[in-house]
């Protein structure tokens, strides 16, 4: 197999044919109305329903633009002092809410069997960087209080998020390692996270387009949420390193992104950081979302879930 004929799987090349008859035009010919109308129908159509939960419950904490909005998942009605998982949506930071992630939120909580808490935050441009990770800081720090409304008690945080929420899952684990919450973050879970800068990386010439993810979505991301590339909030492989918890990380060989996680991961292992580093080959970015359109991102995802729940137990005090 050489580097210009990739190896894609069959049921996602399927996908991959199913979209380019479509014919929907770029992201960026779109209005941001239909952008984000676009993101959520794709995820309806494409990704498993919902699993049946015994809490899916809407709340709400306070922020520094005003009160974010949050989805608690749980299969449990009532459960002891643990572990929380708290979700960030992909989407560039532009498109995406709780309403995207649903159905991969209540299939977290299922698997793992832990309260997950996913987090609206604010979207660019109206709220350009680094207005999402402000709110999604606040809210972690908020869940890692265990306040009565959240109806659980945190002993530790795993951040985890797919994308734009990869990267988020990673940041904020380094604001909470600087300045520590009420309890730590146990666990980090980048999904095809931007974790270091993409630029000049061979991902991102050989899968610029026709996967999915393209390197034109990309730079209509980078457009609207105007993020400054020399902070860490933006690119945590700029941040402290040294203090990362463990780490489960997942790319998709596929992705144009994909080498901004090996770059991270990399990094990490030769720090000595605990870390199990899972690549999906033959797969494409927001594998965690299409799981009813191409059957095989199902064992993808479980794996993650098989990693979290080993890091989970190498770790547990």
């Amino acid at each position: 197999m050489t580097e210009s004929t990739p190896y894609i799987r069959k049921d996602v090349k399927a996908l991959l044919d199913l979209l380019a008859q479509a014919g929907a035009p770029p992201i960026d010919e779109q209005t941001l109305e239909e952008a984000r109308a676009g993101y959520l129908a794709l995820h309806t159509m494409a990704d498993r329903p919902a699993r049946e939960l015994a809490v899916i419950k809407d709340l709400s904490c306070p922020g520094p633009g005003g009160d974010i909005p949050l989805r608690l998942y749980d299969t449990r009605e009532e459960r002891e002092p643990g572990p929380v998982i708290v979700f960030y949506h992909g989407g560039g930071f532009v498109i995406g809410d709780l309403d995207t992630h649903q159905n991969l939120c209540t299939e977290i909580a299922h698997h793992m069997d832990l309260p997950v808490v996913a987090v609206d935050y604010r979207l660019a441009p109206e709220h350009p960087f680094p207005a999402a990770i402000e709110d999604c800081e606040a809210a972690t720090r908020w869940i890692a209080g265990s306040p009565a409304e959240l109806g659980r008690s945190a002993t530790g945080i795993v951040t985890i998020g797919d994308s734009a929420g990869g990267n988020a899952s990673i940041v904020i684990a380094q604001q909470l390692a600087k300045a520590p919450a009420p309890v730590p973050v146990v666990l980090q879970v980048p999904i095809f996270p931007l974790a270091a800068d993409a630029t000049d990386t061979p991902s991102l010439a050989e899968n610029a387009d026709g996967y999915l993810l393209t390197a034109r979505t990309m730079d209509f991301f980078t457009a609207n949420n105007a993020a400054d590339y020399n902070d860490s909030r933006a690119i945590p492989m700029l941040g402290d390193l040294t203090k990362t918890p463990p780490t489960v990380l997942a790319t998709a060989s596929l992705d144009p992104i994909r080498d901004s996680g090996r770059i991270y991961a990399a990094a990490l292992a030769n720090l000595g950081i605990d870390l199990v580093f899972l690549e999906m080959k033959g797969a494409t970015h927001s594998f965690t979302n299409l799981r009813q359109a191409v059957p095989s991102y199902q064992a993808d995802t479980e794996s993650i879930f098989a990693a979290m729940k080993l890091m989970l137990e190498r770790h547990s005090a």
